[in-house]
């Protein structure tokens, strides 16, 4: 090869190099423009829950603000049914920065132990954006039942096998249920539910027994004096409800379950991005209009940064793989 051949190969290289470190270049420097500018058209909030959800009231009361601050529409869209996955389907069929998913870490936690085959997988597919509530889950029974206490539901359960309905609200309180009724050696016939809206009013009507969802899906049923809360599955006690006991109190530990509601964007989303909208998020829920409301509902505001909402989805996630071993499952995919 030519010494000029030999100067021009290396020319070339260089500029191709110098090509691609600009270009790396830009594109870090436009990261946080991106941030600054979005969002650029209205933004979607794909929640896995219908109407009436911890998920929905939250969403619904942080709206108003989140528009005045994005100074662009905020539509809420409830896709019920499916497990969670229609609406983490619509999400990630969308791979847009401007389609989010809300969704508590119950509709996804069990999905590798549960689905027979996984359309998603977490790491690769989505990230964390913002970590937002705490959501309060309870036991209940109809206000009918003569039953009082979560050691009555145990004992009438054991007394007559597989003559209970019961209902767990779908993803990770389903799969504690499970949990529950095998660890306490109980048969029961489980009901599945598309709408968990729907399972809360069929406990009032008495067609199921026992429910275990979010404090905000029975709470308007228990106000009206339809259905019996018997205790929560927080480790402390409810701020909004100090007469209600806790399941480790009473001694059913099986049934301790704790949920986090959070944002998540597509995988491609900057960084810089994600913690904008977690700022945002958290100065809107510290607002003591929209706390004390959420509050009321059943959900402890519990804000954190994209790191922090990993890190608790981490936590959740060992402990669910606990139960599963417990239950003989092992993921399928």
């Amino acid at each position: 090869m030519s010494q000029r051949r030999m100067m021009r190969g290396r020319e070339t290289a260089a500029a191709a190099f110098a090509i691609a470190l600009v270009g790396a270049m830009l594109a870090m420097a436009g990261t946080p423009a991106q941030a600054q500018t979005w969002p650029q058209r209205p933004v979607r909030l794909v929640l896995p829950f219908g109407a009436g959800s911890a998920t929905d009231v939250a969403a619904r009361l942080m709206t108003d603000k989140l528009q005045a601050k994005w100074g662009q529409p905020v539509v809420i869209e409830n896709k019920p049914g499916a497990d969670g996955l229609l609406a983490i389907n619509a999400f990630l069929q969308a791979n847009d920065d401007h389609v989010l998913l809300y969704s508590s870490s119950a509709s996804f936690m069990a999905h590798p132990y549960t689905l027979d085959k996984m359309t998603y997988d977490f790491e690769r597919d989505m990230t964390p954006i913002a970590r937002v509530t705490d959501t309060v889950l309870c036991v209940n029974v109809p206000a009918s039942s003569p039953i009082q206490t979560l050691g009555q539901f145990v004992a009438a359960t054991r007394a007559a096998p597989g003559k209970m309905n019961v209902t767990g609200a779908p993803g990770v309180p389903d799969f504690t249920l499970d949990y529950f009724l095998k660890t306490q050696g109980l048969q029961a016939q489980k009901i599945p539910f598309k709408n968990i809206v729907e399972a809360a009013t069929a406990l009032a009507g008495g067609q199921i027994d026992f429910l275990l969802t979010s404090v905000a899906i029975v709470q308007p049923l228990v106000s009206a004096g339809k259905i019996r809360i018997l205790a929560v599955t927080s480790r402390e006690r409810a701020s909004f409800a100090p007469d209600i006991p806790t399941v480790h109190e009473l001694g059913f530990g099986g049934l301790g379950v704790e949920t986090t509601a959070g944002l998540y964007g597509p995988k491609t989303m900057p960084r810089e991005l994600r913690e904008r909208i977690a700022r945002d998020v958290t100065e809107v829920a510290a607002d003591k209009t929209v706390s004390e409301r959420l509050l009321a509902t059943g959900q402890v505001v519990r804000t954190g940064s994209p790191d922090q909402l990993a890190s608790t989805i981490k936590e959740q996630s060992d402990l669910t793989a606990r139960i599963a071993k417990t239950l003989d499952l092992k993921p399928k995919n």
